[in-house]
């Protein structure tokens, strides 16, 4: 009987995303392969504690988080301290008093499988950790991590790859606060309302403001600058009169990546913001979505150009606007390159649309996290005598 893989599932984090990633993470531990998987629960509170094994769970189920990182932090018990708890469960991470991947009983981890979403989790910061740790991890690497946050970075990457993006400006929080008639001056100039207005670094639509005229332009910029230090304002598609559909795709793969079915997201708000995506009923997926066939290949196409133009490994929700009236053009929105993961989250569900089974996708993500590992293994990192 070949031996069970041992799989770290990381879930929680500072971000604003915290409790959606439990909802993830919950998902995937109810449903990962027993047969082929030990699991180990890993979880990180809001104030950044790790915790292991019972802690972990009881962060899972909504217990006192504080109280179990209070656990691990116990003065003068070396056993207790965060490193050494993540060492026992063989993690290894910069806090271990000794390097590698072995803990005291010779336990080793395999693979992590973060599921945070947005800051600290899918921005490259702890995809950093687990490169130093040299441990296999599901998902894009630091630069894809970051390029798929960063919503002005990413669109540069769209642009030199010749990918179709909406008109957008970018614009410093330092240059908004210093002179707020100034910039937007700034984005008059270069755009017709309505604008979408978001903070460039952060995910699940939070932050996020539509914008149609003067008058809301302000307010949006100045929420926009509370989560982050550059901003992004695009023009509407569909103007001022329709609204774009927003259209999905979940791309799958490391080198070779394939494209799931599209889908659409018809949004129970005026656009699909984070109230609409986690708090409210009214948002519908069509899958798969209402389109011509040609239309259909020409979306999956870009969205595997896409993955490529930003170098994702892994997985990755790639998201689209599509113009509502006869013109029909379709232009690339971004890519998530951690997105939610329960099982009626949308990727799971384009690629069960596809033909991959929930249990059979996380089997296939842990797969291509040891492919890429084992192809970063032939790097040299020393020069030859």
């Amino acid at each position: 009987m070949a031996k069970k893989l041992r799989v770290g599932i990381v879930f929680g984090g500072r971000s604003g995303e915290h409790e959606v990633s439990l909802l993830s993470a919950a998902s995937i531990l109810q449903a990962i392969d027993r047969r082929k998987f030990d699991v180990v629960p890993i979880g990180i509170t809001k104030e950044g504690r790790w915790l292991a094994a019972d802690d972990a769970h009881s962060l899972l189920a909504g217990g006192d988080a504080a109280a179990a990182a209070a656990r691990c932090l116990r003065a003068g018990d070396p056993e207790a301290t965060p490193g050494a708890k993540l060492l026992q469960e063989g993690i290894p991470t910069l806090l271990a008093p000794v390097p590698g991947p072995q803990g005291p009983a010779g336990k080793a981890i395999d693979v992590i499988f973060p599921v945070l979403h947005g800051t600290f989790g899918e921005d490259g910061t702890i995809q950093g950790l687990f490169e130093l740790a040299g441990i296999a991890y599901v998902g894009s690497g630091v630069l894809g991590s970051a390029a798929g946050m960063d919503k002005d970075v990413m669109k540069r990457l769209f642009a030199q790859a010749g990918l179709p993006i909406v008109k957008h400006v970018t614009l410093m929080r330092s240059d908004w606060e210093k002179s707020p008639r100034k910039s937007i001056a700034q984005v008059e100039a270069a755009l017709r309302y309505p604008v979408f207005v978001k903070p460039a670094n952060l995910g699940s639509s939070v932050g996020i403001s539509k914008a149609h005229n003067r008058k809301e332009l302000g307010p949006a910029l100045a929420l926009a600058a509370r989560y982050d230090r550059k901003l992004v304002v695009e023009q509407g598609v569909g103007g001022s009169k329709s609204k774009a559909r927003e259209l999905e795709v979940a791309v799958l793969g490391n080198d070779s990546p394939q494209a799931s079915v599209v889908g659409e997201i018809i949004p129970g708000k005026e656009f699909y913001d984070y109230e609409a995506k986690y708090l409210s009923e009214g948002s519908v997926p069509v899958i798969p979505a209402k389109l011509t066939r040609s239309e259909a290949r020409q979306i999956r196409e870009m969205a595997v150009a896409a993955f490529r133009a930003c170098d994702l490994s892994g997985l990755a929700r790639v998201d689209f606007l599509m113009e509502p009236d006869g013109k029909r053009r379709i232009f690339l929105n971004e890519v998530n390159t951690l997105p939610g993961f329960t099982q009626i989250s949308m990727y799971p569900k384009l690629w069960d649309a596809t033909g991959i089974k929930y249990r059979d996708l996380i089997t296939r993500l842990i797969e291509l996290a040891l492919e890429r590992q084992q192809e970063k293994n032939r790097t040299t990192y020393t020069r030859e005598e």
